[in-house]
């Protein structure tokens, strides 16, 4: 049993402690780096109002926020959910989902385990092949009451990816930073109910709710964030 190291958020985290990932941040490109420091600095409500109950209520998951370097340089792997789901159904997400039992504890390295597991059983995603680097404050959907820790990655050694159960995952692409930082991509998405939110117009599809919410805070924490048109809004389906 190799001596635990501290992941980002202070949590200890063993290399191979009941099997868990390591988190580390040793050889990841450079590129990264601002990325690593916000997730070892960034408090949890910087990143939403919505935090998990005081209570302790709220069904833990996880969410892998994977970064890989494409043909137009840093990207995001990011998959559409099938239609017909009952929770979030059409829309654009970060692979993940809900803690099994075997994925251990929810407050420790349980997450880690669950958005690999999530990962690989949505998108094909082999997970030998990514890097661990950081864990994100956990944040609420008040919608569907998850509670929900999103894990960095690095795509080390990419593998090929895509839909593996189409009940489920309507399919996989990934999206390149400069899109997400690009003006032109970046517009408010308004809830039927009133609510305004971050959201991105990239790769056919309009990126809102939780996941536009985490890469938005992501660009700014990072220092990549450019200045944008708030005042460009894009209504959501009734449905939403």
């Amino acid at each position: 049993m190799t001596r635990g190291t501290r992941d980002e958020t202070g949590a200890r985290v063993g290399a191979r402690e009941g099997g868990a990932p390591p988190v580390t941040t040793d050889g990841l490109p450079g590129w990264l780096d601002p990325v690593v420091e916000a997730a070892r600095s960034v408090q949890p409500g910087q990143l939403s109002r919505f935090l998990p109950p005081e209570d302790g209520g709220g069904r833990q998951s996880a969410v892998l926020v994977l970064f890989g370097e494409g043909p137009r340089g840093p990207e995001l792997l990011l998959m559409e959910r099938a239609g017909t789901l009952r929770s979030h159904a059409g829309q654009p997400s970060f692979p993940g989902g809900a803690l099994d039992p075997e994925d251990g504890d929810p407050h420790t390295t349980g997450p880690l385990r669950a958005a690999l597991r999530e990962a690989e059983e949505e998108t094909g995603l082999d997970p030998s092949g990514v890097q661990l680097f950081g864990v994100l404050p956990r944040l609420y959907i008040p919608v569907s009451e998850f509670v929900v820790t999103p894990v960095l990655g690095w795509w080390r050694t990419p593998s090929p990816v895509g839909a593996v159960d189409p009940a489920e995952t309507a399919r996989v692409f990934t999206v390149p930073v400069a899109d997400l930082t690009n003006p032109e991509h970046r517009v408010m998405a308004v809830h039927p109910r009133g609510h305004l939110g971050p959201a991105f117009t990239v790769e056919s599809a309009l990126v809102w709710g939780f996941t536009a919410g985490v890469i938005d805070r992501i660009l700014h924490f990072a220092g990549w964030e450019r200045p944008w048109d708030r005042s460009r809004q894009v209504p959501l389906d009734w449905r939403a």
